[in-house]
């Protein structure tokens, strides 16, 4: 009998439950609150998937849930939906709050990351035109024959990240067709928005999805 591979990573359970329940699940920006408990309700109703095991659901919803387009959704007048986008009552105000601290706090430590960032690539910036500099014995014209690095030392590369760059140097942009790599097999896309490390594309099917670049080819 053939054996059926589990999925790699969180990114695929979450696109897999999304297809299976789409009317709780969703891969675009208007996600609903998660009725209390659904992941019992999961465990019930994938109990027999070969392809997902408890733990791998565990981590997709808990990867789900700490979204910022999920923390964002956490709003007064929002209704928590069951798999078969049933209403499950209000969402709670001290819910509400949390998901308010926690996007606050994530957006935090995402902007330090970016600082920490910059900090080191504006190091290797500075020492790469400090090693770069030529000697006093050494013509002007060699000088000139310097160039920088791809994606390096260019007020380009400070604007955006260096998935982004590679992928505008391989011609992967916005509106272009590509190929996502989903574990078992690629999947046909297009690019509709880049982020600072991740690209959004739509799949055929219609559902969006964020994915790291490195996961995109060319067609």
């Amino acid at each position: 009998m053939k054996k059926t591979e589990k999925f790699a990573n969180s990114r695929q359970v979450i696109v897999y439950i999304a297809e299976r329940f789409p009317k709780c699940f969703t891969l675009g920006s208007e996600v609903r609150p998660l009725k209390i408990g659904i992941f019992q309700d999961l465990s019930v109703r994938l109990a027999d998937d070969p392809k997902v095991s408890k733990t791998q659901l565990r981590g997709a919803l808990r990867q789900y849930t700490s979204s910022w387009r999920y923390l964002s959704g956490a709003k007064v007048g929002a209704i928590r939906v069951d798999l078969d986008g049933k209403d499950c009552g209000k969402l709670e105000e001290d819910h509400i709050e949390h998901a308010k601290t926690s996007l606050a706090e994530s957006k935090a430590r995402a902007s330090e990351r970016r600082k920490d960032k910059a900090i080191k690539q504006g190091d290797k910036e500075v020492n790469g035109k400090v090693n770069k500099t030529p000697k006093s014995n050494e013509s002007t014209d060699n000088q000139t024959k310097y160039q920088p690095s791809k994606g390096k030392n260019t007020k380009l590369n400070r604007e955006l990240s260096e998935d982004q760059v590679e992928l505008m140097i391989e011609g992967i942009l916005v509106g272009k067709d590509v190929n996502v790599n989903m574990g078992s097999g690629n999947v046909p896309a297009k690019i509709v928005e880049l982020n600072k490390d991740e690209v959004r594309v739509r799949l055929s099917n219609g559902l969006t999805m964020l994915v790291k670049a490195k996961h995109l080819s060319s067609l």
